[in-house]
């Protein structure tokens, strides 16, 4: 290997690479859409989203067209973009999706048998949520939850799969005609799930999370009775415009 070569690969991991502002935009986007703040099946205004974030119309768009393509906005034809909806019969779609991508995160984990210090940490966060009233903390903590478990695998696409599915699941729960609701208690499947990757014991592991989101998809489609939850109706807080010492000047308005 040439010295030459050698120094420009030593400078190429010691740069760090800024967010675009498009990639700026799509995340205020996602995390919008995640609190609330853009309700389900709401109209996304091209020039009034814009002038809410503080950006020009064109990386506006582009960020837009990310979200269309990742399912969290829809493109209506005439009408322009809305915030989608995943109603109740779609819902098993879902989480036989995050059944494939967990269950898989759960097969890696136990095979590499890491600390596990992250996530019954997380398990706690989740535990002391539940005892409290406020939904959105309680849903919040559940899928941080999950999160972090696919995270703990170490596979980037995996985790990439999640961010999305993540969002999906919130967009899902804030689509229930019954309004957004959270289960009360902490699922036994949690601990059984932990203990599993303890042990080492992958199909344990698989089962535990396999039966959790299908409890949570009979939870959500209407089918399980006598499942105490919380409910809470979100109002949302707005769309914060994005700093500008982040955006590119030809991106500010």
């Amino acid at each position: 290997m040439s010295v030459t070569s050698g120094t420009a690969r030593q400078g190429s991991v010691l740069r760090v690479a800024r967010p675009s502002t498009v990639d700026l935009i799509a995340a205020e986007l996602r995390a919008a859409i995640f609190s609330g703040a853009l309700p389900v099946g709401s109209a996304l205004g091209e020039v009034e989203t814009a002038t809410q974030l503080g950006v020009s119309r064109s990386p506006f768009r582009e960020a837009a067209q990310r979200l269309v393509q990742e399912g969290l906005l829809a493109s209506v034809p005439g009408r322009g973009l809305r915030v989608s909806v995943i109603a109740p019969e779609h819902v098993p779609d879902l989480n036989e999706a995050r059944i494939a991508i967990e269950s898989q995160a759960v097969r890696r984990i136990a095979a590499a048998a890491p600390a596990l210090d992250g996530l019954e940490a997380a398990l706690a966060a989740l535990e002391r949520a539940s005892e409290h009233d406020d939904a959105l903390a309680i849903g919040d903590a559940d899928l941080a939850f999950h999160r972090l478990l696919v995270d703990t695998a170490g596979n980037r696409r995996l985790s990439h799969y999640m961010a999305t599915l993540a969002i999906e699941t919130r967009i899902a729960s804030l689509s229930a005609p019954e309004g957004y609701a959270v289960r009360r208690t902490v699922s036994p499947t949690y601990r059984a799930l932990l203990d599993a990757l303890a042990e080492g014991d992958a199909e344990a592991a698989v089962a535990a999370i396999t039966q959790q989101l299908d409890e949570a998809t009979r939870r959500l489609t209407g089918e399980a009775t006598g499942v105490e939850t919380i409910e809470r109706e979100i109002a949302p807080p707005g769309l914060q415009p994005i700093d500008p010492e982040q955006l590119g000047a030809d991106s500010v308005r």
